[in-house]
């Protein structure tokens, strides 16, 4: 059966996250309605991460079968009209190999998280970005962040929630920088932890703002103890920005 890959963007706010829900609208629920709305299947789609509610994402990959060929430049002007009027939009599409999967073929995640560091709040971005009114210090929550790269047990950063087989993860870049008003968060790995990104952080606010030290940061990692964890940063600032394959 022919393979497609996508590469879409979305404004998480009004969804329950990536994965189909009961009761509450997903972004894969969106996507697999346009899906059947052009080509009358009905489809199971895979994602490259499954991301929460409120979270946003600038290069999520999503990969189906249909079983007939579609020219994909087709696929992505029929699904980017049938997805309206909601903030979902194809960027990319393109025929694949049946052995591509979205999700397992993937080498590495790369996440963003901005926050907006200054008095006002937002009135352009609001639900977009973390508004943190107290001046944050960026240079130091990149020291910090620095303290926890590599292979670790990220149990203090991970949702009592999360069903992964092991809290053992490899976080391959951890940088913090600041851009005028905008703090933003850039973070890669092979596959993340159930809120991993926002639980690290939620707990570099507490860096960035003098509450805890570098040193602090790396000890609540080596605690292997989810009530070590800061606050748990909010979704608005987090984007699934890239996959990489």
């Amino acid at each position: 059966m022919p393979r497609y890959k996508l590469t879409i963007e979305y404004d998480g706010r009004p969804f329950c996250g990536w994965q189909r829900q009961a009761h509450d609208l997903s972004v894969q629920q969106v996507l697999e309605e346009a899906i059947a709305r052009f080509s009358g299947e009905t489809v199971t789609t895979q994602a490259a991460g499954r991301t929460d509610a409120g979270v946003h994402a600038l290069g999520q990959v999503v990969s189906f079968d249909l079983s007939r060929a579609w020219d994909p430049f087709k696929v992505r002007e029929a699904l980017n009209f049938h997805t309206k009027p909601h903030p979902v939009a194809i960027v990319e599409c393109a025929a694949v190999d049946e052995t591509f999967e979205a999700r397992f073929s993937a080498t590495a995640r790369h996440y963003e998280y901005r926050i907006l560091n200054r008095r006002a709040r937002p009135a352009l971005d609001a639900g977009k970005v973390w508004h943190v009114p107290v001046e944050l210090d960026a240079d130091v929550m990149h020291a910090a962040a620095q303290l926890i790269l590599g292979r670790h047990d990220f149990t203090t950063f991970r949702a009592s929630e999360c069903q992964a087989n092991s809290p053992i993860r490899t976080l391959e870049q951890f940088d913090v920088s600041r851009q005028a008003e905008m703090i933003v968060v850039t973070a890669k790995a092979r596959s993340f932890l159930h809120s991993q990104v926002r639980s690290m952080v939620g707990s570099l606010k507490l860096v960035g703002d003098g509450k805890w030290s570098p040193r602090d940061f790396r000890a609540a990692l080596d605690a292997a103890d989810r009530a070590r964890c800061g606050p748990l940063a909010p979704p608005d600032g987090l984007y699934l920005t890239r996959v990489s394959y």
